[in-house]
């Protein structure tokens, strides 16, 4: 009972010892209680996607999915606020503040142009490796410098508030707004901003800017009882100002008659008995004899 059978083959050991063997793998991700992939193989309808998007260190969940959503739809599709809103339940101001951090992250380019009828578009570009752009219609840009890792311990960066925006955001409105930022650090040295602050601000100010507002009324609402206390980060606190006190878009008005109009009184014509309005009685237009 105890003879071998010497003429069965023996079984193949692997050259690493076993280690890609599924059922191995699925318990040592059990027992760590790590993700286990169940993947398949797509064939049709797929995008491939960075990881440096899916596990970008700086952009919010929210972002990163939109970002995936936008790299998924095809060319020429709306991703404007309003359209992305009516997709997803998030809302206009969180779906604005997506877009803009996956514009500071070069995963968008968004660039105001004017059309030969005169009319402002928005031009959106899709990024989906920044820094490494295959369009042709322009020279490659150069890659982004990278940013020096964080300490252990210290605090990541924290986005900025998200700010109105104006409904018609017209070159002039923008340039207006961007010099009521630039002025900000004239009055109080505490309100220097950076470049990418002022770009982030300008149209929460150009939406103060729509409602009648002159640029006199947005420095003194932006810069009005600051604390007295160092600002750590004034961007933040100005974008929190733009958005909490947004005033009201004012009420249409109609165009009043100027007020020296004179209003003849009626009279009868003395020819056609017609009603007609005059200094003095006498003859209406129609009967009132005409010089050649």
């Amino acid at each position: 009972m105890d003879t071998q059978n010497i003429s069965a083959r023996p079984h193949a050991q692997s050259r690493n010892g076993g280690e890609n063997h599924p059922s191995r793998r699925t318990r040592a991700h059990t027992r760590s209680g790590g993700v286990i992939h169940d993947n398949a193989r797509h064939t049709t309808r797929f995008t491939v996607i960075g990881n440096h998007l899916a596990q970008h260190a700086e952009l919010s969940l929210l972002a990163i999915g939109l970002g995936v959503h936008i790299q998924s739809l095809p060319t020429g599709a709306l991703i404007d606020i309003r359209t992305l809103a009516a997709r997803f339940p998030e809302g206009k101001t969180r779906i604005a503040a997506a877009l803009r951090e996956l514009e500071a992250h070069g995963y968008l380019r968004r660039t105001c142009e004017r059309t030969s009828s005169g009319r402002v578009v928005t031009r959106t570009v899709s990024c989906n490796q920044p820094g490494r752009s295959g369009a042709t219609d322009g020279p490659e840009p150069k890659p982004r410098p990278e940013r020096p890792a964080r300490r252990e311990g210290e605090p990541p960066r924290r986005a900025l508030p998200a700010v109105p925006q104006p409904a018609y955001p017209a070159p002039d409105l923008l340039r207006s707004a961007f010099e009521v930022l630039a002025g900000l650090r004239r009055g109080d040295p505490r309100l220097l901003l950076s470049a990418a602050e002022v770009e982030h601000l300008t149209p929460g100010v150009a939406a103060w800017l729509e409602r009648d507002l002159p640029p006199s009324a947005v420095h003194h609402a932006l810069t009005a009882d600051l604390p007295s206390e160092p600002l750590h980060r004034p961007a933040a606190l100005l974008a929190h100002r733009l958005a909490a006190q947004l005033p009201p878009v004012p009420p249409f008005r109609a165009r009043e008659a100027p007020s020296d109009a004179v209003r003849h009184p009626l009279h009868n014509c003395e020819t056609c008995d017609r009603a007609f309005r005059g200094p003095e009685p006498g003859t209406c237009g129609g009967c009132r004899p005409r010089t050649p």
